[in-house]
C-alpha cells in the first residue's frame, strides 16, 4: 500500500477553507488531495448516526488496511435504527458509544470526512493545527424523517447505502 504524501510540519501544504465548499464532496482547488489515506476520521453532529455508520462501513471494507474512527461535534445517544440497518449488512453496532473530538484517543489522520455543516466547521478549526485534508460529504440526517416506522427505516437505509457508495468511490477497493 502506498503511503499518503504528508507535509513535514503540520499545516504545511494543506489548505482549508473556513466555509462550506461550493462543490460539496470535492476539494477546493487549492486543497491537497490525499489519494490513498491510511487513516480516516468521519465526523457528524453527534456521532450517533452518520459518522459511526461511515466508520463501520469503511472498517468492514478495508479491515486494518485503513485506520478508521468517528466523532461528533457533540456526544449523542445510541440510535436503535442505526443498529437495525447496519445489522442488515452484517455489521454489529452494539459496542458503539458516541464520542466527541475532545474524547478522541488519536488525532493523527490523513483525511477527515465531514457529514454535516456543523461537523465541517468544527473539523476545519481542528484541522488548522494539523496536517490533514478535510472533505465535506453532505449527508442526510435520517432522524429528521417523519412518517411510518417503515419510512423512517428506509431513510436510514438510504443514508447507509449512500455512505457505502461514497466510501467505495472515494477510497476505492481494499
Amino acid at each position: 500500500m502506498t503511503k499518503s504524501r504528508r507535509p513535514e510540519k503540520p499545516g504545511m501544504g494543506f489548505k482549508s477553507q473556513n466555509h462550506e465548499p461550493d462543490n460539496p464532496g470535492q476539494l477546493e482547488p487549492d486543497q491537497q488531495f490525499v489519494t490513498s489515506p491510511n487513516s480516516v476520521l468521519f465526523v457528524c453532529g453527534m456521532n450517533a448516526i452518520r459518522s459511526p455508520m461511515a466508520e463501520h462501513l469503511a472498517r468492514k471494507q478495508f479491515g486494518k488496511k485503513v485506520y478508521t474512527r468517528s466523532a461528533g461535534v457533540f456526544a449523542g445517544e445510541v440510535d436503535g435504527f442505526v443498529r437495525q440497518v447496519m445489522d442488515e449488512v452484517g455489521i454489529d453496532m452494539s459496542a458503539h458509544k458516541p464520542i466527541t473530538f475532545d474524547e478522541l484517543e488519536d488525532d493523527f489522520f490523513d483525511l477527515i470526512v465531514t457529514l454535516s455543516p456543523e461537523a465541517h466547521h468544527r473539523s476545519l478549526d481542528w484541522a488548522s493545527e494539523r496536517a490533514v485534508s478535510v472533505e465535506y460529504w453532505p449527508t442526510m440526517d435520517p432522524s429528521t424523517v417523519a412518517g411510518s416506522r417503515q419510512q423512517v427505516v428506509d431513510a436510514y437505509r438510504q443514508t447507509r447505502d449512500g455512505l457505502m457508495k461514497r466510501i467505495q468511490e472515494r477510497l476505492g477497493a481494499p
